[in-house]
């Protein structure tokens, strides 16, 4: 599938690896934390990054309707969806899908910090005891599957253009390694930038051991939804240099080794990995 004459995977393969290589760049200029485990971590989250684009594949060649774009392509063919029975213009149909699509995602991950069954295979994200661009692509392949599944229904029912998913795929990645950079922005630019969009100070207090940190900022691309909806926290409580990254339980764990982590959904959650408030 093309868009703008370009194929839809290499197209999102190409910003994703520009974005990438630019924040690791950019981390190592301008870093804002000393890591704790640094570069050892990141075989780790790179072949959970691998893991996941299998299990994407594999929900692909089972039936392209499992893949986000692909439930667009249908529901367009069908004539199925909201914005498929309403002639809105491309554009406002692409600007309102991309920004409905964003709440989803605020709402899903809300869901993921909530339900205890869905925060077994979430904690496996919070378990990193760094936060880098790396951490943006540390995400149990099992909840990979999943989140593609609940965005292909939601893509159904809006009747969302492929176009406006395309779109949102992109920024999404893009803007989750960017805020989960260890990158250290001037403090104005900071503090226009998350009026607007989630910065990686913003989101770097969702990373803390403190339940009652890691239970807010929720948003990955826009800032306002944490605002509206009452999860926002502007600062972490031990500050940005003093605060511990990661889940309390699994400080000497081994969250950098790849088995560990992907069994972390098995094991027990215990009292304290409770994602409580």
């Amino acid at each position: 599938m093309d868009v703008w004459g370009v194929s839809e995977p290499v197209l999102r393969l190409g910003v994703f690896a520009a974005v990438l290589l630019s924040l690791l760049g950019a981390e190592a200029v301008w870093p804002r934390r000393a890591l704790v485990l640094g570069r050892r971590r990141w075989p780790t989250n790179l072949s959970i990054l691998v893991l996941g684009g299998i299990t994407v594949r594999a929900l692909g060649a089972v039936s392209p309707l499992l893949l986000a774009v692909g439930a667009a392509a249908w529901a367009q063919q069908a004539g199925v969806g909201l914005f498929n029975a309403w002639a809105a213009p491309e554009w406002l149909a692409v600007l309102l899908c991309v920004l409905i699509l964003d709440a989803l995602i605020w709402a899903q991950h809300w869901a993921f910090h909530r339900v205890p069954t869905l925060w077994r295979l979430h904690r496996v994200h919070h378990a990193d005891r760094d936060i880098d661009v790396t951490t943006a692509l540390r995400f149990h392949p099992v909840e990979i599957a999943l989140s593609m599944l609940i965005k292909g229904v939601a893509v159904v029912v809006l009747g969302a253009p492929v176009l406006s998913v395309v779109v949102f795929e992109v920024l999404l990645n893009a803007c989750a390694m960017f805020n989960h950079a260890n990158l250290r922005l001037p403090v104005g630019l900071d503090r226009v930038l998350r009026m607007l969009v989630v910065t990686p100070d913003m989101h770097r207090v969702h990373h803390s051991v403190h339940a009652g940190e890691h239970n807010r900022n929720f948003g990955f691309n826009l800032s306002v939804w944490d605002r509206w909806f009452g999860t926002y926290v502007a600062q972490p409580r031990d500050g940005h240099q003093g605060m511990t990254i990661g889940l309390l339980q699994y400080q000497q764990a081994g969250p950098e080794r790849l088995g560990w982590s992907l069994a972390l959904p098995v094991r027990p959650l215990g009292p304290s990995a409770e994602s409580s408030s």
